[in-house]
């Protein structure tokens, strides 16, 4: 055997070093995806307002109908192409990645790329209040899928592409690769290991590098110098942390809110969302600087150039433009308008603590950087991800140990007054629970007509009860499916059903097994989830469960036990583990 076949049977065979070289093109593709889409929101917004790229002065130059126009035809051709072509496309983006990874084994259809970028791109351009991350997040997954699916990889090694397409986008929008691997594992993923954590480095690492060597090595905000003037501000911080929690709830409750007003509107989807954008230029005649991803006005935040009661109220309108824009059925990510609420936030409590105590306290650009982290924490229940994105932001030691304060106080406050994300309560309404572990999520993904058993010992409902004792007897049943002439289940008979009367001979030729049998059956289908079946299982502690052709279909096709499920997990759960750790 040759040097060079050695090493290519021995490189394609090792799992890890192919995660590793599937990391490094996920990130690259990613990085492109992200450049491409900024690309393409800054081409889209030329073409609708003109070249200025600032929002809130190229407002200014159109007139009061123009600036209602645009973003409600906008609107309407959003709404279109949503409805028509990728419905996942609504809304954030980033729950759809988490039920792709939880239920899906990372499965995202390759369309979701081009129909996320065209709907998102076009729902910032003309000003929705949306941000960028969420949809480079979705097309960044979206991306690490579609290389999965082209290879045909495993369910574990699909969930780490996701993972690195996730990372990807994240580092390249906020040039900030730590903080990309971080909301993979900590958001999307849900866990931490090595054999995850390597390829997702590497994708974060490489997404990074393009976006630099294409837009440039800044940072998203220019943010000012910061110094901690006291050891009392440790108090003041912890203070704007359990407000960002606050904040970062309201604003929850609000987007749901929002959402089941617009699905209880009885209009399709094109014309919500030009109600939508009609209403986003409303707002936009009074208050502009609330449209848009908003980077400007964070950046008003951070200079000071905003006193405190023009801060409060614009957090307010943002709360309500942001609920509405996503709501109403565009496209568009919550991560920058946490990060504008919490700006808006930090900046007002620290125009107030240093206008009361300005020997001791920094200016209001400091408390606005750590509000603007806190809210996202808040939010996304994610305190390290928040964290690490304004650490690498603002590249300095000193501002660590209040962005730990005001994250985890904010994380802990929501987490008190509403126990699920802004994205896993999303998921929730949806009826997936992803915080109820990998165990449940493999449940979800396996279906019943994988476990059940087609052997089923199944008795007739015109049987005897003497016949029926002749075949209890030699049977290691407990209980049996009663079927009719036509197979189809209208019954289950257990041992205990039958005791009370197989002593009394003469009633053996008498009594038939439906007079003994009980007529409430709970049945699955094969289709059914085996998370569907253990649930039925437990809930009257079942010995079996008979398993119908479908809902409208009785006729017996298998039967599963709680053994049979437990079994074929187990399964799963080795192989999975074999797959994520290379063994």
């Amino acid at each position: 055997m040759s040097v060079l076949t050695w090493f290519k049977r021995s490189l394609w065979t090792h799992e890890q070093i192919i995660l590793l070289l599937l990391g490094v093109l996920v990130g690259i593709l990613g990085g492109y995806g992200a450049v491409a889409f900024r690309w393409l929101i800054d081409f889209l917004r030329k073409i609708c307002y003109g070249p200025d790229a600032n929002l809130i002065t190229v407002l200014a130059g159109h007139t009061w109908y123009y600036r209602l126009l645009v973003p409600m035809i906008g609107g309407a051709l959003v709404g279109l192409m949503i409805h028509l072509f990728a419905r996942e496309a609504k809304g954030h983006g980033v729950p759809e990645v988490m039920e792709a990874v939880a239920v899906r084994s990372g499965v995202i259809r390759k369309r979701v790329v081009v129909i996320k970028s065209l709907a998102s791109s076009l729902s910032i351009a003309v000003g929705g209040s949306v941000g960028r991350e969420g949809p480079i997040v979705q097309i960044g997954s979206a991306i690490g899928s579609t290389v999965g699916q082209f290879l045909k990889a495993s369910p574990g090694r699909m969930r780490v592409l996701v993972g690195c397409g996730a990372a990807a986008g994240i580092a390249a929008t906020f040039n900030a690769p730590v903080a990309g691997m971080m909301f993979a594992l900590e958001i999307i993923l849900g866990e931490f290991s090595v054999a995850t954590f390597s390829p997702i480095v590497l994708s974060a690492v490489m997404a990074t590098a393009v976006s630099r060597f294409h837009l440039g090595n800044f940072p998203a905000f220019v943010v000012p110098a910061y110094k901690l003037v006291s050891p009392v501000e440790f108090g003041f911080y912890a203070i704007l942390g359990l407000a960002a929690g606050v904040v970062a709830v309201i604003f929850t409750i609000s987007l749901y809110k929002m959402e089941d007003l617009f699905d209880a509107w009885p209009f399709p989807a094109w014309l919500k969302t030009a109600a939508t954008g009609a209403a986003l230029g409303a707002l936009g005649l009074v208050l502009p600087m609330v449209l848009g991803v908003g980077y400007e006005a964070i950046e008003l935040a951070l200079q000071d150039k905003l006193v405190w009661w023009m801060l409060l109220a614009v957090l307010g309108v943002k709360i309500f433009a942001t609920s509405i824009t996503i709501g109403g059925g565009m496209s568009g990510g919550i991560f920058a308008p946490s990060l504008f609420m919490g700006a808006m936030l930090g900046a007002a409590f620290g125009s107030l603590v240093h206008g009361l105590f300005p020997g001791i306290t920094a200016g209001p650009g400091a408390y606005a950087i750590v509000g603007m982290a806190a809210v996202v924490a808040g939010t996304t229940h994610g305190p390290l991800t928040a964290f690490l994105i304004l650490f690498e932001l603002t590249g300095g030691y000193q501002i660590i140990l209040p962005l730990m304060i005001g994250c985890v106080l904010a994380t802990v406050v929501a987490r008190l007054l509403k126990r699920e994300s802004i994205y896993t309560l999303k998921l929730l309404r949806r009826g997936v629970e992803v915080e109820a572990g990998k165990e449940m999520s493999l449940l979800r993904s396996m279906r019943v007509g994988e476990a059940m058993r087609r052997d089923v010992d199944s008795v007739p409902r015109n049987m005897t009860l003497g016949q029926f004792h002749d075949k209890v007897t030699g049977s290691k049943h407990a209980s049996f499916p009663v079927v009719n002439e036509k197979g189809e289940v209208v019954g289950v008979i257990s041992h205990a059903d039958y005791v009370g009367y197989h002593t009394d001979r003469h009633l053996w030729d008498l009594v038939v097994v439906m007079e003994m049998a009980s007529p409430d059956v709970v049945t699955v289908t094969p289709q059914d989830t085996l998370e569907d079946a253990l649930r039925k299982i437990s809930v009257r502690d079942y010995a079996t469960l008979p398993v119908v052709a479908g809902p409208g279909d009785r006729r017996l096709v298998g039967i599963i036990s709680h053994r049979d499920i437990i079994s074929v997990y187990s399964r799963r759960l080795r192989k999975s583990t074999l797959e994520q750790t290379g063994s």
